[in-house]
């Protein structure tokens, strides 16, 4: 195949029966301590396994093997019947596996096709020839069913999710025939899971095997043909898609079974006096809500990317203030102008992104706990100081010891320091915008577990979540939004099909997947 053309169809030497991707025996430890334990894995063209397990399990070491980051200890890799060995990530590409990890390797201020031709660039009489460089990425794209993008668009203006299509395009230039995908879905929006659910059916469609890592088990169901199951570094199983459902892969992975995914209310939990009212609240980017959440309740906003509802919780908040209508907390009128403010008058935020706005990645996880009280109670530092080490241990985090950095914990538990940091305030509402995104199945029950507990403790619970399992499982009520304003309001167990009616103003709409599905592929409804 030429240097820059799309990647051809699967030829005939990848037959039924041969797998294109062996692993056997693989092996890793770090520092004397053994981390993956003897992985065996069997992938034929065209096929999709995924690959789960809480975090800390192994995945992304097996991943960054089969990558050339790290040298396996033990064990072999094949591909197509020849055995491989990587040093280098450039090795493992241009034998035909590309893994597009969850962190972007991407450069801003250069084009598509300058950041997937980086280093390999066409030239022409001795410079780079751009326009064979911008005919073969539009190509590229082309082939891949994108056509909202284009060759010399800079990668500073596109999206999360056209950047994750930029990754992908680069992996497929090498002519991948074994792609790794690492967690692609966790910062895109349903319709752009829908544009990555169509690439990779396209990719499957010409013999592309792909290894897909994921929290989002929906996810694992609708696209895997078949799913491997770490635990503690071991291979727990690998099983045809087909013959798992929700309940026995949460047990596989977490080793035990959770009889209750989401969890009922505490015994003893009452519902309160209102903590959080708006009346007619708007500002420029929502519009007349009106809401109220009591002590010790658990409220869900839903709806659609781009109804309002981070907006919602930014404007409580103090982030993009509400310049109309009214907010009372605790029943006392608030004119909250700056997160500051809010944080003075009981209102936490955990933001959508924990690692952007939410940690100092390279501080201890004491200093990250200790960070807000410091900023707006610094009175309170010696109290609290004394207080979270007893918190830290309640929400079981785990990690070496509290001086530990951040940056090396797992994202389940980078979320509960989160967590902890804003509980202690000893905050009165809590505005929760996505709190399990990119967690695995455990950390996630767990923090379902705190947010049952604080609304036993009388905090009233503001709960943002694009899965609508969560939404559903974990409300007392569930405010829907459309188009900046509240669209309607639905009880407790309410079915996806009803949220979705008021998401979208259609009536008798039927529940999809978040995303739509693979044709042919699994469409189990699963909570992930």
């Amino acid at each position: 195949m030429p240097e820059h053309e799309p990647v051809a169809p699967t030829t005939a030497r990848d037959t039924p029966g041969s797998p294109l991707l062996r692993v056997r025996g693989v092996a890793k430890s770090f520092h004397g301590h053994r981390v993956l334990h003897g992985v065996d894995i069997d992938l034929r063209a065209g096929q999709v396994l995924g690959l789960v397990g809480e975090n800390g399990a192994g995945k992304s070491t097996l991943m960054k093997i089969l990558a050339g980051v790290h040298a396996p200890d033990e064990g072999s890799v094949e591909i197509d019947g020849s055995p491989v060995s990587f040093s280098h990530p450039v090795q493992a590409q241009h034998a035909g596996l590309s893994t597009v990890f969850q962190e972007f390797n991407l450069l801003p201020e250069r084009t598509i096709a300058e950041n997937i031709w980086l280093g390999r660039e066409p030239r022409r009489r001795g410079l780079v020839d751009t326009a064979r460089m911008a005919r073969d990425t539009d190509a590229l794209l082309a082939d891949l069913g994108v056509t909202n993008v284009s060759a010399r668009q800079r990668v500073r203006s596109l999206s999360v999710a056209e950047q994750q299509i930029v990754e992908i395009a680069k992996a497929v230039s090498f002519d991948a025939r074994v792609i790794q995908m690492d967690e692609p879905t966790a910062a895109l929006a349903d319709h752009e899971v829908e544009l990555l659910y169509g690439i990779i059916e396209r990719l499957t469609s010409r013999g592309v095997a792909i290894v897909y890592v994921s929290h989002r088990l929906k996810e694992i169901f609708d696209l895997c043909d078949t799913i491997t199951v770490l635990k503690d570094g071991a291979q727990v199983t690998t099983m045809p898609a087909a013959e798992l459902d929700q309940a026995e892969l949460v047990r596989l992975m977490v080793g035990r079974s959770i009889s209750s995914f989401f969890p009922d209310k505490l015994p003893g939990t009452e519902l309160g006096a209102a903590r959080l009212e708006l009346t007619g609240a708007g500002n420029g980017y929502v519009d007349r809500v009106d809401l109220t959440v009591r002590g010790g309740e658990i409220v869900g906003i839903a709806g659609l990317q781009g109804s309002g509802r981070t907006e919602l919780l930014e404007a409580v908040f103090g982030v993009r203030p509400f310049s109309r209508g009214e907010m009372r907390v605790d029943g006392e009128t608030r004119r909250t102008r700056s997160p500051r403010q809010a944080i003075r008058g009981g209102v936490a935020m955990v933001t959508e992104d924990r690692k952007a706005t939410g940690l100092s990645l390279n501080q201890t996880i004491l200093d990250n706990a200790l960070g807000v009280v410091r900023s707006v109670f610094p009175g309170r530092t010696g109290e609290a100081r004394r207080r979270v080490p007893g918190l830290l241990s309640s929400l079981e985090i785990s990690a070496r010891a509290l001086d530990q950095e951040v940056q090396f914990l797992s994202g389940g538990n980078q979320q509960k320091v989160v967590l902890a940091r804003w509980l202690a305030t000893d905050p009165g509402v809590v505005l929760m915008d996505e709190p399990t995104r990119g967690i695995d199945v455990g950390a996630k029950h767990s923090i379902y577990e705190l947010m049952r507990e604080l609304a036993s403790q009388g905090v009233a619970v503001l709960m943002v979540s694009s899965e609508l399992p969560e939404v559903i499982g974990m409300s007392d009520r569930i405010v829907v939004m459309r188009d900046g304003r509240v669209a309607g309001e639905l009880p407790a167990g309410a079915t996806e099909e009803r949220v979705l009616g008021l998401a979208t103003g259609v009536t008798g709409v039927t529940p999809a997947p978040d995303a739509g599905h693979a044709p042919g592929r699994h469409t189990q409804e699963v909570a992930s």
